[in-house]
């Protein structure tokens, strides 16, 4: 386990925490949603910091990855769920080429948006959650997402969901390409914590606060 790795576990974790304020509460964390947004469209960065914007864009992942890698009576079950889903989904996903370039297509095209808007417009979740729902949904295992019906139920929250569901993907494709696996969130949960600790730490600093 090393830094990149703890960064893109991060990410993915950032993602499908984003996806439980949403469910849950019909709100995220709006820099730590445009931070894992922003992570969709770096397909070519030069660094893994590079792709979320600094160690301090994955603020929310570090946390959520403490919180989940070291004590049980903080897990959020449901978070969990979700990122175990998402490892296996982006499996899936290797395993299909031509799916791969359908969505990397989409995502270059998403970038005009991007440029036109910003990227916290609700056109852009609109248009990530329009390709999730065209490639990544058809896939399985699905993702189940389960919150309060009052939230699900209205659009705007739904795309904000599957974006957030796309960026957790583009997290834990970068989290494989590192060579992160699924076992080691068992074998190396400790090493995790512990640079994610420090990690945390340092973009505090950095932040000065």
């Amino acid at each position: 386990m090393n830094e990149e790795r703890v960064l893109a576990l991060a990410g993915l974790f950032q993602a499908t925490a984003l996806v439980q304020q949403l469910a849950t509460e019909g709100r995220a964390d709006d820099a730590a949603m445009e931070a894992s947004l922003g992570s969709v469209f770096h397909l070519d960065a030069d660094t893994v910091e590079a792709i979320f914007g600094g160690v301090s864009g994955v603020r929310l992942g570090l946390r959520t990855l403490l919180s989940q890698l070291e004590d049980a009576s903080t897990r959020d079950i449901a978070v969990m769920r979700t990122t175990i889903t998402v490892l296996r989904l982006e499996r899936t996903l290797s395993r299909r080429p031509e799916l791969l370039s359908r969505l990397q297509e989409g995502i270059v095209a998403a970038r005009r948006q991007v440029e036109h808007f910003g990227m916290a417009h609700p056109n852009v979740a609109a248009r990530l959650a329009e390709l999730y729902a065209s490639t990544l949904s058809t896939l399985k295992p699905r993702v189940m997402v389960t919150g309060m019906p009052s939230h699900l139920q209205q659009k705007a929250v739904v795309d904000r969901v599957r974006s957030a569901l796309l960026a957790a993907v583009r997290a834990a494709v970068l989290w494989h390409q590192l060579g992160g696996r699924q076992w080691h969130l068992v074998l190396y949960r400790r090493r995790a914590s512990m640079i994610a600790r420090g990690m945390l730490t340092g973009a505090t600093l950095d932040d000065g606060g």
